[in-house]
């Protein structure tokens, strides 16, 4: 947003320099982003009235003019531009100025004729760009009187970098009324009544989509002037706004935008038929628009329309069949409140970003339009003259913004901002913001304006207090707070120790996408039902993960192919399935496990990682959740693993998670190492142990008896380990398999395993009589379940 300081100073004027106001607009949030002066130093520059044009005896293109400066007598003045004519006004730099580029105005001769001054245009003067001809001067400025006076040049453009959120402060009102609540300056409104009908003529309005545009005025305006000129003092505020002149009526139009914050729109009446309606576009509806673009509409986007063709596109920008023209007599003048939803993203769809849907994107005060309305006229009226019609409104008051009361605590706003201001220094603050606001016992009930959008909850209103009262009066103290002790759970491990412990065994944390590569997922776990993305980033990472390995993998094969072939990497994470038409997310562990099982070193032979090594690494998690004793490792089946060697992990009977080697078809297809292992685990299921008692240490000696049975080769020595346990009874401290052997000794389809039984008691020292009585229930337990027999 870009305005002239002293167009701003007409509303409210504080006594504070430029420096300052630029200074506590910034933080207050309206960051100025560029102070600019209005025009170079007009020193030397006068007003100037041409008397006479004469040719020039020695070049076509040069008039040799005499201009009264209002000095004693005329001035000979050599002049090229096509505009210059006896009797107009101009800018008159003369011997001894000094214009923009450093050029000093001095006595000199243009082919032969001698010239004691120059007339100036906007661009010589730094006042713009428009090479087209002089700088025409209002028929009442005084011949003589210096331009800075008469064009207030000492004058500020400041440029405003605002936030999305406030654009209430796209106009010259909205900013005066921020200054004003800063300064606590008074602010002095324009007086906008109200244009008395002169004729009858209206217009039918027909808005078929109230949701995006609940409020709709048109005036048809009759008879205004198409000669008519842009006065030089409007011409002056636009162009500090930014905006340059075009003609009256688009001038007035732009006007109470940088004034007021309201887009308008004006028609030529006579190229309308029927009347105007407001409705979405048909798909592959064409308008060119004023640029000369053709654009083919969507059906989001909202138009304005008459009963033969679009106009516009609702509140972004008219088409070449709306515009006005120079022969425009008759108007349709366009003032209406769209949605900002509907707006929003409009003109980037079709390649554009015009002033208009800049603030309706942001929200336009959707109770402006009358008083914009009545503005406009005025200033039409005022410059090109006209009669005016009644003004036809449609409303769909429902479907306008609420603005629902929001209760704001006095002890809140000291919670939050560290202090709390006076009362009457909070409601002085809200009612100059134009807010309503009643006094309650504990604070305010606060009703935002129409115009303030980003007004909703509590704390934007303690926000609204901290920037006009000031951030650097907020004090500047520690926080503090209540603490409280936490109950700690005594069962159960953390994800971060369980971590630390892999951590330790030598794995480094991986983060993978949990997209991933449907392809590679179907491999690994063809039986699953994944949940496929809508609109994945890249078809490689289409599918959301049902399992850490897919990332585990991929990772491992990135690194492979950057020579690191010793790899251990797990991550903690969620995994996601599709079942009953919902997404269940489990919150699992995993890690693969590649290459030697110990670094590189000159003292010692390389040795590939086994099933075994994995298996301990997974019984150090599960045994730092005080489980171990509960948990198992079946071989099991499983399509992304070995199948010899493949386990389920048991955990009370229940299965938590998969562990092996990988298939030797994947490895083969997908270049991994054949040696490399895999495991997960879900993470819940070391979070339910039974808390962990402590006991005490025995002061009598254990007994250990060693025991060889011979059973079927098939058995897994797990079950047998378990069957053990169960039958030891409360003697039995530990067993530990030492032994399998299959060979000469032992019959064909049967194996031998060797196990040590440790016994202890904690009250007395075991005799032989108790440690034979525990042999013998495992034995012949074992002998009853397995048939096992004892080796001799």
């Amino acid at each position: 947003m870009k305005f002239s300081e002293q167009w701003l100073r007409e509303w409210v004027d504080p006594p504070v320099s430029t420096e300052e106001l630029v200074e506590q607009l910034t933080m207050a949030g309206l960051e100025v982003d560029a102070v600019e002066p209005a025009g170079a130093s007009a020193a030397g520059v006068v007003v100037g009235e041409v008397l006479s044009v004469g040719p020039h005896p020695d070049a076509d293109k040069l008039r040799v003019c005499s201009v009264d400066a209002g000095q004693e007598g005329p001035l000979q003045i050599v002049c090229g531009a096509a505009n210059v004519r006896a009797g107009g006004k101009y800018p008159l730099a003369l011997i001894g100025a000094r214009l923009p580029g450093d050029l000093k105005i001095k006595k000199s001769k243009l082919r032969g004729v001698e010239s004691h001054g120059m007339l100036c245009s906007a661009r010589e003067l730094g006042m713009g760009d428009d090479r087209q001809g002089l700088l025409e001067l209002p028929d009442a400025a005084v011949t003589g009187t210096g331009l800075q006076d008469l064009l207030g040049l000492d004058d500020h453009m400041i440029e405003l970098d605002l936030t999305p959120n406030r654009g209430d402060c796209l106009g010259v009102e909205g900013i005066a009324r921020e200054v004003g609540a800063l300064t606590r300056c008074p602010v002095t409104a324009i007086a906008i009544d109200p244009v008395p009908d002169a004729i009858a003529d209206r217009f039918d309005i027909d808005v078929q989509a109230p949701e995006a545009c609940p409020r709709y005025l048109g005036r048809v305006i009759r008879g205004v002037d198409p000669g008519a000129s842009t006065p030089l003092w409007m011409q002056e505020k636009l162009r500090r706004g930014g905006l340059r002149s075009i003609d009256p009526v688009v001038d007035v139009t732009n006007y109470v935008l940088l004034e007021l914050g309201q887009p308008m729109h004006a028609f030529d009446r006579d190229r309308l038929s029927g009347g105007i309606c407001v409705r979405y576009a048909r798909d592959g509806e064409e308008l060119t628009l004023l640029d000369e673009r053709c654009v083919s509409l969507g059906s989001d986007t909202l138009v304005i329309a008459d009963h033969q063709k679009t106009l516009a596109i609702a509140g972004v920008m008219g088409g070449v069949d709306s515009g006005i023209s120079e022969s425009t007599t008759d108007l349709f003048l366009e003032c209406a409140w769209f949605a900002p939803e509907v707006i929003a993203g409009r003109a980037r769809q079709y390649a554009m970003h015009t002033d208009s849907s800049h603030r309706f994107e942001r929200g336009v005060d959707f109770e402006l339009q009358h008083r914009a309305m009545q503005r406009a006229t005025r200033l039409l009226q005022d410059i090109t003259g006209g009669q005016a019609g009644p003004v036809v409104e449609v409303v769909a008051a429902a479907q306008l913004p609420a603005r629902d009361p929001i209760t704001l605590r006095n002890a809140r706003i000291s919670r939050v901002l560290g202090l709390a201001p006076d009362a009457d220094v909070v409601t002085d603050i809200l009612e100059r913001l134009g807010m309503q606001v009643a006094v309650m016992d504990e604070g305010w009930q606060v009703t935002p304006p129409s115009f303030r959008f980003d007004i909703t909850i509590e704390a934007d209103l303690v926000e609204e207090i901290g920037r006009v009262y000031g951030y650097d009066r907020l004090p500047s103290c520690a926080l503090t707070g209540a603490l409280e002790m936490q109950a700690a759970p005594d069962s159960g491990v953390s994800i971060d120790r369980l971590s630390v412990a892999l951590v330790d065994r030598g794995y480094q944390e991986a983060i993978t996408y949990s997209f991933v590569d449907p392809s590679l997922q179907s491999v690994l776990n063809p039986g699953s039902r994944p949940v496929s993305l809508a609109n994945p980033i890249s078809s490689e990472l289409a599918d959301m993960r049902t399992s850490l390995w897919p990332g585990l993998l991929t990772a491992l094969q990135h690194n492979r192919k950057r020579q690191v072939s010793r790899l251990r990497l797990f991550e903690h994470g969620l995994r996601f399935r599709a079942q009953d038409n919902e997404i269940i997310q489990d919150d699992v562990i995993g890690g693969v496990l590649s290459g030697d099982r110990h670094p590189e070193h000159w003292d010692g032979k390389p040795e590939p990682v086994d099933f075994y090594d994995m298996r301990s690494h997974v019984e150090t998690l599960v045994s730092l959740s005080g489980q171990i004793a509960h948990c198992q490792f079946v071989q099991g089946a499983h399509p992304a693993l070995h199948p010899g060697q493949t386990a389920v992990i048991h955990l009370h009977g229940r299965d938590v998670g998969w562990l092996g080697r990988i298939h030797p078809e994947i490895a083969s297809s997908h270049d991994l190492d054949p040696d490399t292992f895999l495991f997960e685990l879900e993470v819940a299921a070391l979070k339910n142990a039974a808390p962990v008692h402590f006991q005490e240490l025995s002061r009598y000696p254990s007994i250990r008896r060693d025991l060889a049975v011979v059973v079927n080769s098939e058995l897994p020595a797990g079950e047998l380990e378990t069957a053990v346990k169960g039958l030891g009874g409360e003697l039995l401290r530990g067993m530990v398999i030492f032994d399998v052997y299959q060979g000469k000794g032992v019959e064909t389809g049967r194996k031998s395993i060797a196990f040590g039984l440790i016994l202890q008691d904690s009250s007395r020292t075991l005799t032989d009589k108790d440690v034979e009585a525990v042999v013998t229930r495992v034995t012949d337990g074992l002998s009853e379940k397995f048939g096992a027999q004892l080796r001799e």
